[in-house]
């Protein structure tokens, strides 16, 4: 099962993304034109609130 979660900071700020609540990784790369390497992903993950904010941006081949 999946939820949609907005997503704050970063190439993404404002966007939406699904998640699965049950994964033990409580992390999201997604792939977005705005990363800082061409290719590549932004980071999100939940902060202390549930509020999904942005962490960095990775080179695809750091995944």
């Amino acid at each position: 099962m999946t939820t949609m979660v907005t997503l704050h900071g970063g190439p993404l700020d404002g966007g939406s993304t699904p998640v699965d609540p049950d994964d033990p990784d409580p992390w999201v790369a997604v792939v977005c034109d705005g990363c800082a390497f061409p290719g590549g992903r932004s980071v999100y993950e939940p902060d202390g609130s549930g509020r999904w904010t942005w962490v960095r941006d990775l080179p695809w081949e750091a995944m």
